[in-house]
């Protein structure tokens, strides 16, 4: 009884979502609220606490639980990282939540305006998604080994989320379509000998789109123009960079805007495509990790992070053909090193402080 009145609102307002989302069973649910309020009163370190250090070593005990990971990776990737990372700690049971970056940012905020995120690990496209997370303070503050060595122009200087790999954004060609791949560039795509030749992912649903729409609605040399253009142009707007593989494969689209790696995995598994990285320059997403500000397994959510930033974990990136966001890591086979690229950037302030805005008027334009 007397540890039970030291529970806090706040503890309990965090635990009400908890067990509504992983529980089944008002039993199931009366032991949960039972134990933490033990562990609130007694002495058990808050889950929600912060985490600026504290790692655990590989393999430690320390390690075990459900872990809810949210991702917009391909499930082949997640998966393989979820086996990769259990592998070392297999004590550790780890429940995915997958789908495209604004379907799982819809269901974060969701969760938040509930209580508390469902998540404790949350690896999403780009910069500009984490930071409404970090402005609405869901995030937890945590520097892994090896985050020293991440160029400093890449990091949220509140350490609140962290870049875990580079993925240019460029063109993917049909290459029975267009036997001269070099000669394409972004204005390949609003020339029109090229009309209704170009499919481009909806920042509506993928991460990755909307990052690059903001990018080159903020560059003079491309600026909103050039989505309109595109639309002039007869471009078909899809779902998802998956869904314009799919028709620039099939020769339905001789173009495509999307993210490198998959244009060269479907090349590697014998589609007649090509990838072309842009000389008048590329965006390029980081695909940043950030821990739960209230996560309810902080040991294994530290664990999962510090296992991406591992050599072992960054050359595992590279074996999935992305490049690696660690230094000293060799890039997949044929690729480019991120500084022979020309990229094209904006501050991530900027870019999330428009991106409702650019949502708006792409719908506007493609429609939903």
């Amino acid at each position: 009884m007397i540890c039970m009145t030291m529970v806090g609102v706040d503890g309990m307002s965090r635990l009400r979502w908890s067990v509504l989302r992983r529980l089944v069973g008002f039993k199931a649910a009366i032991l949960a609220v039972v134990a933490a309020v033990a562990a609130a009163g007694c002495g058990v370190g808050s889950a929600g606490s912060s985490a600026g250090s504290g790692h655990v070593p590989s393999g430690s005990s320390a390690v075990a639980g459900t872990l809810h990971f949210y991702t917009s990776q391909p499930d082949a990737d997640a998966n393989r990282l979820v086996e990769a990372f259990r592998s070392k700690y297999p004590e550790v049971h780890v429940d995915m939540f997958r789908s495209g970056t604004e379907e799982v940012m819809a269901r974060l905020n969701t969760e938040a305006q509930s209580g508390a995120l469902g998540a404790d690990v949350i690896l999403l496209a780009d910069a500009p998604t984490f930071e409404s997370l970090k402005k609405k303070g869901l995030l937890m503050p945590y520097d892994p080994p090896g985050a020293e060595q991440i160029p400093q122009s890449l990091k949220d200087p509140d350490h609140m989320y962290l870049p875990t790999k580079m993925i240019p954004i460029g063109i993917v060609v049909n290459t029975k379509q267009v036997p001269d791949p070099s000669l394409v560039d972004w204005k390949s795509l609003t020339d029109p000998a090229n009309r209704g030749r170009v499919v481009t992912p909806s920042p509506l649903y993928s991460g990755a789109a909307a990052y690059a729409v903001g990018i080159f609605r903020r560059q003079p040399e491309f600026g909103w123009s050039f989505v309109q253009q595109l639309k002039d142009n007869g471009a078909m707007a899809v779902k998802a960079n998956g869904d314009v593989i799919k028709r620039v494969a099939s020769g339905e689209k001789a173009f495509g805007i999307v993210v490198d790696f998959m244009a060269y995995r479907a090349k590697e598994q014998g589609s007649p495509v090509s990838f072309v990285y842009p000389k008048t320059g590329v965006p390029v997403i980081t695909e940043p990790v950030a821990i739960a500000k209230h996560t309810q397994n902080p040991a294994a959510a530290k664990a999962f992070v510090d296992f991406l930033f591992s050599e072992e974990g960054q050359k595992l990136e590279a074996e999935l053909g992305y490049l690696p966001i660690r230094p000293g890591i060799q890039p997949p086979p044929g690729r480019p090193s991120p500084s022979e690229l020309k990229v094209l950037s904006v501050s991530t302030a900027d870019l999330a402080a428009g991106r409702d805005q650019d949502k708006k008027d792409w719908s506007a334009l493609f429609g939903g």
